[in-house]
């Protein structure tokens, strides 16, 4: 019996196939970053154990609101059914308690100022493991085998006694046995996932191994925004073998898209959050302090499927020069490295000791293409996380055509610490960037990266 069981447990694990579930865990938060309402807010959905059940919403600031109202909405995509709420963003954020009737896929719609977000999610709960289901019923069985060999023996027939206590001990061994083995044997997936293989609402045919990278289209309405005046970027994405919409958006970093927007020579920089507006859309409002070019690189993923950087760019004011500096002047289009140097300053959108805190230091002193140096600075305060870092080092190319995106390596006191390779030598602007009590400080600097053969 004993070389049966093993058998069996042998052929459960080696037939068993990985958890393919995507950035799916029941019973954990979900944070997603928002740039709404002219501030920066990241929504916390608390992981929830049963349904029907309820369902906490916070909404934490980290930049300075007066009792910023946010009206809550919960939307069930399978039965259609809402239930409505009003949460307070702020730094220490109390939760609103909603209730949720079933798994499954759900929409939250934000309301705040002017401003409307939907962001899609799925109510997940845990389901019992198979391998408590066996440990329990093994030991139950057992018990109930062993009461019963133990009643038969007094009844002085020792046959019947003696297969009792074997079915017993079989049921003691089972349940040993998953108790050893259940570990190593891969996790269901909860209650209300996406399944891991989806049919393709265009062709019909089953989507597996990763989707392909979406295509954007970024515009800006109006589409010439005038300096000082409010304006939004959209971001469409459609999937470049269908044509459809990319609604498949998976949070990273705690947002469904991170969007850094810089002026040409730098002094403009923000790190928004879009919101999802429709199917395939997002927007996020904006000003400009000054006229010329400016480059947008947003960061994105979708379901099993990669990380990728979407690029674009855009005009801001009523120059027609303003627009493309470099069509009226060939001369501009000489290598960034050539052009004068100017320091990068961040919109005053932060608060006005945005940018306190010592100089960067950078180690080595002077950095060579290819290979890593230590970026260090001083914090204004305690650092508290932002986008599930400590930290976050922004690094842009001065002609714009590379960006990069770093995280603190998680040092302890009051610095930060980031380690960077540059991938080519010249100058780069960079922003870095850290969130303390009710806001976000931004330290901007550059870097002259010298080419491989000087390290030599």
């Amino acid at each position: 019996m004993i070389r049966v069981l093993c058998l069996v447990a042998v052929l459960m694990l080696a037939c068993a196939t990985p958890a393919a579930a995507h950035n799916v865990s029941a019973g954990a938060d979900l944070r997603i970053a928002q740039t709404i309402a002219g501030t920066e807010l990241t929504v916390v959905i608390k992981g929830t154990t049963r349904v029907p059940g309820p369902l906490r919403i916070g909404v934490e600031a980290f930049e300075p609101v007066t009792a910023l109202p946010v009206a809550l909405e919960i939307r069930s995509v399978a039965d259609g059914r809402t239930v409505k709420g009003v949460a307070t963003a702020a730094p220490d954020p109390q939760y609103t308690q909603l209730t949720v009737d079933r798994t499954g896929p759900h929409e939250l719609t934000l309301r705040a100022g002017n401003e409307v977000a939907v962001l899609p999610f799925r109510v997940l709960v845990e389901r019992a493991a198979v391998g408590e289901l066996l440990i329990y019923g093994g030991l139950f069985l057992a018990g109930l085998l062993l009461v019963g060999g133990l009643l038969t023996g007094a009844l002085s027939r020792p046959g019947p006694a003696m297969l009792l206590a074997g079915g017993a001990a079989a049921g003691v061994t089972l349940a040993a046995m998953v108790i050893v083995f259940e570990p190593m044997m891969p996790a269901r997936p909860p209650d209300g996932a996406a399944p891991v293989l989806e049919t393709s609402a265009a062709t019909g045919a089953m989507v597996s191994g990763g989707r392909p990278f979406a295509q954007a289209r970024v515009t800006t309405v109006p589409a010439r925004p005038a300096v000082g005046a409010e304006f939004t970027v959209r971001i469409d994405l459609v999937d470049g073998s269908t044509g459809r919409p990319v609604d498949d958006l998976v949070a990273h970093h705690e947002a469904l898209a991170h969007l850094v927007v810089t002026s040409e020579d730098g002094r403009y920089f923000r790190h928004v959050h879009p919101l999802r507006t429709a199917p395939g859309r997002l927007e996020v409002k904006l000003r400009a302090d000054r006229a010329g070019r400016y480059l947008a690189h947003a960061e994105l993923e979708r379901e099993d499927s990669g990380g990728q950087l979407l690029t674009a760019e855009f005009g801001v004011g009523d120059d027609p020069a303003a627009q493309n500096p470099a069509a009226q002047n060939p001369a501009a289009q000489k290598p960034a490295a050539q052009k004068p140097a100017a320091e990068p300053t961040t919109a005053p959108t932060t608060g006005p000791d945005a940018q306190a805190g010592a100089a960067p230091v950078l180690r080595p002193a002077a950095p060579v293409a290819g290979r890593p140096v230590t970026i260090e600075l001083g914090t204004a305060g305690a650092v508290r996380p932002w986008l599930g870092m400590a930290g976050h080092l922004i690094v842009r190319s001065q002609d714009g055509s590379f960006l990069g995106h770093i995280h603190e390596m998680g040092s302890s006191g009051p610095r930060l610490r980031f380690t960077y390779s540059f991938p080519e030598a010249g100058r780069y602007l960079a922003w870095a960037q850290y969130a303390v009590a009710d806001r976000i400080v931004t330290v901007p600097f550059t870097v002259e990266v010298a080419p491989a053969e000087a390290g030599r």
